[in-house]
């Protein structure tokens, strides 16, 4: 049918094409529940309705929540039942492993291999550490202590964008946090300011001695690095933000952490280069038991220490204040 033809208007063509844009709806007014008729059902039948309604509605309700519990109660007994099943398999899955490991102290076991003899032999002779664990894990194995202390680095980036309060976003509460710091954090107490004049020279001394010694005695930059970061630490507690950013704020830890982590890899990489492709190296191992000897090792130490001070450092900071 043409849509010229006067008869067009709602024929059924008509309805079908308005259908199918969504302009017309064929059972529209016949699905809706209008309101009781108060002539026919009275006051007293449509408020009898409504309570049964109300009712009703309360019961599916009551009804749903009760499924809905019991169906919670099966999961939560499910997964208890699953989870102390795979306990129970992992259990026995390294019991059984551990059956099949060798003896303590067995000189055949996978471990006392040429590695370890060579780590022994001639870790002297070829790293010029007296340490024979500082030369396996500063020149050996340097990449895997590298990569320990990325770790690190990126440990306390995670923590600076989970914690760090921003100066601009919210001054007031900032400076609440100032004078909460203030108050907690008394940078006139006596007492403990002297104990930290005392013991912080010490502490910071001391961690750069072990540091510089890691390759001559027990120590090294992980040790060292922590003892410095105390040291900090203790300052920082005993005279509070103000004074302490005047050397050591944020600007100074990220370029101390990433100065160290840069120098590191660079020194290394031209370390494996030249020893990979046995090209001659101006580094040379030196002379056992002095300070300047061992190579790079005291200087991948001293890189180390670096970054494990800067990290403990700005731990507590953060974690204190939200801020360095």
């Amino acid at each position: 049918m043409s849509k010229k033809n006067p008869n067009y208007r709602n024929s059924f063509a008509d309805k079908f094409t308005r259908w199918v844009k969504g302009d017309y709806d064929p059972i529209e007014g016949q699905m809706e529940m209008n309101a009781p008729d108060k002539e026919v059902f009275g006051d007293e039948r449509i408020r009898y309705v409504h309570l049964h309604i109300v009712k009703s509605n309360n019961y599916s309700e009551r009804m749903f929540e009760e499924g809905l519990a019991k169906n919670v109660r099966r999961f939560t007994g499910l997964y208890k039942v699953f989870g102390a099943i795979v306990a129970i398999f992992i259990a026995c899955l390294l019991l059984w492993t551990v059956s099949y490991l060798p003896k303590f102290g067995d000189p055949n076991a996978p471990e006392n291999n040429e590695v370890a003899t060579r780590y022994i032999e001639q870790g002297l002779s070829e790293t010029g550490a007296v340490n024979i664990v500082t030369g396996m894990i500063l020149d050996y194995r340097a990449f895997d202590t590298f990569g320990e202390s990325c770790v690190l680095f990126v440990a306390s980036c995670c923590v600076l964008i989970l914690l760090r309060v921003d100066k601009d976003e919210d001054p007031e509460s900032r400076a609440i946090e100032d004078m909460n710091d203030r108050h907690y954090e008394p940078r006139n107490d006596t007492i403990l300011q002297k104990v930290a004049n005392f013991l912080v020279p010490l502490m910071i001394i001391f961690g750069i001695y072990v540091v510089l010694n890691g390759h001559i005695s027990p120590g090294g930059g992980f040790s060292g690095g922590a003892i410095i970061g105390s040291g900090l630490i203790l300052y920082l507690t005993a005279y509070g933000f103000e004074k302490t950013q005047r050397f050591m704020n944020e600007k100074v830890v990220k370029a101390l952490t990433v100065g160290a982590l840069t120098f590191y890899c660079f020194a290394k990489s031209y370390s494996f280069y030249t020893g990979a492709n046995h090209l001659h190296s101006i580094i040379t191992p030196g002379t056992p038991g002095n300070i300047l000897s061992a190579g790079l090792i005291v200087y991948l130490n001293i890189c180390v220490g670096i970054v494990v001070a800067c990290t403990m450092y700005s731990f507590y900071t953060l974690f204190r204040k939200g801020g360095i």
